[in-house]
């Protein structure tokens, strides 16, 4: 365990009906405690493994899950090979409740082999579940919700787009979080090759080696660290780095994912693949010019290009706007496929 003694900031009281939209709008983490406690299921789980089971079986319509699969020697942590070849887990679809019955057959091994069910729709495979098991978002009120399940787990540090309310149910979590500027300092590994479509910081959080990794210590510095008891839920803004532990025999998370742009803003991860296709092997000066460009059109005031413009001869200047968007994207569909 990583020696960070900087803790995120919890509030306590808060109705999960009722979340103060400020809370789910800084860009800081926040962890709110207690905010899913009396849900059936997370009583059910403080309980004990078994009445946590049968709760979710009572939802379960037979749908097929995505399941991770990793060995007893993996102790939980899903990663590449040593080669970086392949991942070291195997990647199935298979009955929850199959995986279900593994959570409980080796709930008691020192060193069990590991199964997560990985970001599953709840109304998908969990239809009528968010009836009694739900908090209200006020910034959006069809948030994608997810659900996780596993034993323990160590989850490697990686960042979401959308902003995220992230719920431990059942059993005891931690998380590592960092933020987006630190992203140096955490080596990521490749981004078309990882366990989840989202690139990964190559450290090793439980052996960290320090002479591969020397700016890793600079991350540790500027870290926070949130323990999640059963109910406690942690606000983790959009593009924060985190580390997740899974500390339990049998663990739940169920996650609430928004965003705050308009629904036709793209998703930014294209821009920064085309930027590898467009701008990246350029010569240094032409990389500093487009930088500028840059700064100019997308990192500065948005104001600044259009301020001595005609707002009818603005186009793309001008703020955007559905209509707008399907334009741009049939050009630039155009433009890719010459």
């Amino acid at each position: 365990m990583l020696d960070i003694p900087t803790r995120v900031k919890e509030v306590q009281g808060i109705d999960p009906q009722n979340i103060p939209a400020e809370l789910l709008s800084t860009n800081e983490p926040l962890v709110l405690k207690g905010v899913a406690r009396d849900w059936p299921l997370t009583q059910a789980g403080l309980r004990s493994h078994e009445e946590a089971d049968a709760y979710l079986r009572a939802f379960y319509d037979g749908k097929t899950v995505g399941t991770f699969l990793g060995a007893p020697e993996n102790n939980g942590h899903y990663f590449y090979n040593q080669e970086m070849t392949a991942l070291n887990y195997a990647s199935e679809r298979v009955r929850l409740d199959q995986v279900l019955d593994k959570l409980l057959e080796h709930k008691d091994d020192e060193q069990p082999p590991t199964f997560y069910v990985g970001s599953t729709t709840v109304d998908v495979c969990l239809p009528g579940f968010r009836a009694q098991n739900d908090v209200t978002i006020p910034m959006d009120k069809d948030p994608l919700v997810s659900i996780w399940i596993g034993n323990k787990s160590r989850i490697s540090c990686h960042f979401d787009a959308p902003d995220n309310l992230a719920c431990s149910v059942v059993g005891k979590r931690r998380f590592t979080i960092f933020p987006p500027e630190q992203v140096d300092n955490l080596y990521p590994g490749p981004l078309d090759f990882n366990p989840a479509g989202q690139q990964i910081s190559l450290v090793d959080f439980a052996n960290p080696d320090f002479e591969k990794f020397p700016r890793f210590r600079d991350a540790i510095a500027a870290a926070q660290v949130a323990e999640l008891e059963p109910g406690d839920a942690l606000y983790l803004p959009s593009m924060w780095w985190h580390h997740i532990e899974g500390l339990s025999s049998f663990n739940i998370l169920v996650n609430y994912w928004w965003r705050t742009s308009p629904g036709f803003v793209g998703p930014a991860v294209n821009v920064l693949r085309h930027a590898i296709l467009g701008i990246r092997d350029l010569p240094e000066r032409e990389k500093a010019a487009w930088k500028a460009l840059f700064d100019f059109y997308i990192f500065g005031d948005s104001d600044r290009p259009r301020e001595n413009i005609p707002p009818a001869a603005q186009g793309l200047l001008a703020p955007l706007d559905d209509m707008k968007s399907r334009q741009l994207r049939a050009w630039l569909i155009n433009r890719l496929n010459r």
